[in-house]
């Protein structure tokens, strides 16, 4: 069975039997069914589906923003804005996505010769819980205005998420008289996945996840000689320079670290900074965390809502307790609380150092880390003292500074006096351990699509 958790209680509050064998192979032929006649769709065809995603999610907001603040415990303002990050993205393909996708005449010894490029087909998204809407829109709206179809795997603990963003599409498809199916949503173990990723239908995959899942997938992908985008995890840095603005990045590194309790990809993870401002940050960015309002995150004036998952929350626990008696001072939180459902508190943990468990390892939760580092040579080279590299900051009053040292960070991503965010405008995606090709922007809509040259004869 599929069974989802409430993280706010603990309890159980949906079972579902998964696909079996039959039922998968079924849908996935209807993929392709589906596929056929999707591909010769227009461009403003597949726009005018994209806007009507958005507007019909919109409409929806308060039940869909409810199905995941009970499902994963993402607080229920958070919850507003992914849906509304959701229906951008859906609505920045539908006015960008030709433009993106446009022939490019290339000088040959041909009488013409340009490059077209058309849909592959069936792309399979394996999805995680953390981001139940952004990262399904974020992997189908390219895809489809693209010409693809969709294949949606989505995490198990977030079932009704998962049905109810394949019902947004089916709806709107419905009332623009074009084809049903172009998300399906697989409810199905991830010991499955196989049999759809080898399936001759599935012409390409997209993970986001951990990197043993993105290991395991891009295996098994290459096995099959089929393409794969991968965005994985990150331990991302933060440097923190003696001439930034102390105040405004200990506020934005607060707010960047504790977004949906900590548990993202691209959260700031290791605020590195130089040691002549290291106290003063450390008193500013103590005064943003102990304020912030740890509980229900249904409530409107929750900040920080609990762990999606006892396992994880327990997993968390432990790089909490070694990274102490490695030698790091936890100046907030840092116990395991007691009560129903996963909570754990904001925990800032100080004088950590390269080789302890909290500086090694991902932390996905609200744990705030803080190196100090001699100068700006050495935070950069702790900052890429990682076998990830998805995103990093920078903090410094010297823009330039601040640009030559985005040249020797070792990220796929770098903001500079800025919150790391994604953004429908713009690529994102990993490097190293934190995984390969992009999504989002010009080169997310790509990534599957097959870049035909045409050599025309005179």
């Amino acid at each position: 069975m599929l069974i989802a958790t409430n993280p706010t209680t603990g309890e159980s509050i949906h079972a579902y039997p998964p696909m079996d064998e039959n039922e998968l192979s079924q849908a996935i032929e209807r993929s392709q069914e589906v596929f056929q006649s999707w591909k010769t769709t227009g461009f403003a065809q597949r726009a005018a589906m994209l806007k009507k995603v958005a507007e019909l999610m919109r409409a929806d907001r308060e039940r869909l923003a409810r199905l995941m603040t009970i499902e994963m415990g993402k607080p229920i303002n958070e919850s507003y804005g992914e849906l509304e990050k959701s229906a951008w993205c859906a609505e920045h393909y539908a006015e960008f996505g030709e433009q993106y996708l446009s022939p490019v005449d290339l000088p040959s010894d041909a009488a013409h010769s340009y490059v077209q490029h058309l849909p592959l087909g069936s792309i399979l998204g394996v999805l995680p819980w953390n981001a139940p809407f952004w990262l399904a829109f974020r992997f189908a709206a390219p895809a489809l205005m693209a010409g693809n179809v969709c294949l949606m795997k989505h995490d198990e603990h977030v079932p009704k998420c998962a049905i109810a963003i394949a019902e947004l599409f089916d709806q709107a498809c419905n009332r623009l008289d074009l084809p049903a199916g172009i998300v399906q949503n697989l409810p199905i173990h991830r010991e499955q996945v196989a049999q759809v990723i080898k399936s001759e239908v599935v012409q390409a995959v997209s993970l986001t996840g951990s990197s043993a899942a993105g290991s395991a997938v891009a295996s098994l992908a290459a096995s099959q000689i089929k393409p794969a985008v991968l965005e994985l995890g990150g331990s991302d840095p933060s440097i923190v320079l003696a001439d930034a603005d102390i105040s405004k990045a200990a506020e934005t590194l607060a707010i960047s670290r504790i977004i949906n309790a900590g548990q993202s990809c691209i959260a700031a993870k290791r605020l590195i900074v130089e040691a002549s401002v290291y106290d003063e940050f450390i008193s500013k960015l103590k005064s943003h965390l102990e304020k912030l309002k740890v509980g229900d995150p249904s409530l409107p004036e929750t900040q920080v809502g609990p762990i999606a998952r006892e396992d994880l929350r327990d997993a968390l626990h432990r790089q909490v307790s070694t990274t102490i008696n490695q030698g790091a001072r936890c100046l907030l939180g840092g116990e395991m609380p007691e009560g129903s459902g996963f909570f754990y508190p904001v925990t800032l943990l100080v004088d950590v150092t390269p080789k302890m468990q909290a500086s090694c390892e991902e932390t996905f939760g609200p744990i705030a880390v803080v190196m100090k580092a001699d100068s700006a040579q050495e935070a950069l080279e702790i900052a890429n003292d990682t076998p990830y590299g998805l995103a990093a900051s920078i903090w410094t009053s010297d823009t330039q500074k601040g640009i030559e040292m985005a040249n020797q960070i070792e990220a796929g991503q770098v903001a500079i006096n800025g919150i790391v965010k994604t953004d429908p405008r713009l690529p994102s995606g990993g490097i190293k351990r934190s995984g390969y090709g992009r999504e989002l922007g010009p080169h997310g809509i790509l990534e599957f699509v097959n870049v035909q040259q045409v050599w025309i004869g005179a």
